[in-house]
């Protein structure tokens, strides 16, 4: 018996006994479904974190000269009063850093922590809790702005302090609806600024809108909320390649600013939005930890089942094992269709495994805020997942039958 007709003998058995052979499967299916649908999640998370909030927090091929670094969760005291210790980033590091990095798209300076938010007025409207940020003019540069009217805060607005802002989009359509805000007067803290401009949206990240804000310039700023000491310098480059030895000049020229002997310490912290991913794949290994404990309990049972039926389908053929024995077939040929039943079997279970786990992955994903990334590397997986235990559960009832004496099989009913 060729490979083509043990196949097709193997399949003929399965649609023979569809709902035994769907019950049989449904510890597999159920936990190659699990595997695929939380990698998928998890990984689309990991793109997510990356690509939409690092880079909406910190700008695409962007680094950051900070007083205070990025970090998930408390300083301890130590590293506390240390901080505290460090030097305020000016305009002047600003221009070191600029000068070091010639290549550099855009050098901004933007307020930093705490991000006051405000009530923004309008004729008799108001919008609360809107984000306030005082920036240099490059900083929309840095954010990657665009503009459905109106035009960015430019270099004069910073040097003469101008009382003029640029909106976000949600901010424009919830106050001023239809009408172009553009050259309309609002009140901030009870001041008159005038915009100038409205950016296109970004969207929502996990249902927080990154358009609900205003910026200034920062000159402007720190005449309503004063000076932030955690005001920061932002570098953007052309491309994330160029990145590293960016950072290696800004790290040099700072140092040079801040007259540092070569045995010191830095007193700042030059670093991308990395804390903010390495936290989250910190966060996804736990739980990469604990995927393979569920999904090998639900494969164990699945192959335990698919090993019993296999058990029962050797005790119901084996008038049909004596009758195959006894025109010719070897052992290794019943052994060999019994394993290639199991193997399909079990293959077929991680193949559906997959496609409900797509499933319940791309459904997940539009019901709510959470992407979902198919891998095919865990496609891959789970359906090799699904022929190793047609494998390893199978060997049993194949050699079984195999070793049936062929007499006793004819006698059989």
């Amino acid at each position: 018996m060729n490979y083509v007709d043990v196949l097709r003998t193997a399949l003929g058995q399965i649609r023979a006994n569809k709902l035994r052979s769907f019950f049989t499967l449904l510890g597999i299916i159920v936990s190659v479904g699990f595997l695929v649908a939380v990698v998928a999640i998890i990984q689309g998370m990991n793109a997510y974190v990356k690509e939409n909030i690092a880079d909406a927090m910190i700008g695409l091929n962007t680094f950051q000269v900070r007083r205070i670094p990025i970090k998930i969760g408390l300083f301890d005291d130590d590293e506390l009063r240390l901080l505290q210790r460090r030097p305020k980033i000016t305009q002047a590091d600003a221009r070191v850093v600029a000068n070091a990095i010639p290549s550099a798209l855009a050098v901004a300076m933007q307020t930093g922590w705490p991000t006051p938010s405000t009530e923004l007025a309008w004729r008799g409207r108001t919008l609360e809790n809107v984000a306030v940020f005082g920036v240099t003019a490059p900083y929309q540069v840095v954010q990657d702005y665009r503009f459905t009217s109106g035009g960015p805060i430019t270099d004069v607005d910073v040097r003469d302090r101008r009382q003029v802002i640029v909106v976000g989009a949600d901010v424009a359509d919830k106050v001023f609806g239809t009408t172009n805000p553009v050259g309309h007067f609002v009140r901030i803290m009870g001041v008159r600024f005038t915009i100038v401009g409205v950016t296109a949206p970004k969207g929502r990240v996990l249902g927080q809108s990154f358009d609900t804000f205003v910026i200034m310039p920062i000159t402007s700023f720190e005449m309503l909320y004063g000076r932030r000491a955690t005001t920061t310098v932002s570098v953007k480059m052309p491309t994330a390649a160029a990145i590293p030895d960016a950072m290696s000049r800004a790290e040099e020229a700072m140092r040079i600013a801040h007259r540092l002997h070569p045995e010191d310490g830095d007193d700042f912290t030059v670093e991308t939005a990395d804390a903010l991913v390495d936290f989250w794949r910190n966060l996804t290994r736990v739980l990469f930890s604990v995927i393979p404990a569920v999904v090998a309990i639900g494969i164990l049972v699945g192959g335990i089942v698919i090993m019993n039926i296999m058990l029962m389908a050797v005790n119901e053929r084996t008038h049909e094992i004596g009758i195959r024995k006894s025109v010719g077939a070897r052992q290794r040929d019943i052994r060999r269709q019994f394993l290639a039943e199991a193997v399909v079997l079990a293959t077929l279970g991680g193949m559906l495994g997959v496609a409900s786990g797509w499933g319940l992955a791309l459904a997940g994903s539009a019901a709510s805020p959470l992407p979902a990334r198919v891998t095919l590397w865990s496609v891959g997986l789970a359906i090799a997942l699904g022929a190793s235990v047609g494998v390893l559960f199978g060997v049993y009832p194949a050699s079984r039958a195999a070793r049936l004496d062929p007499i006793n099989a004819l006698r059989a009913e």
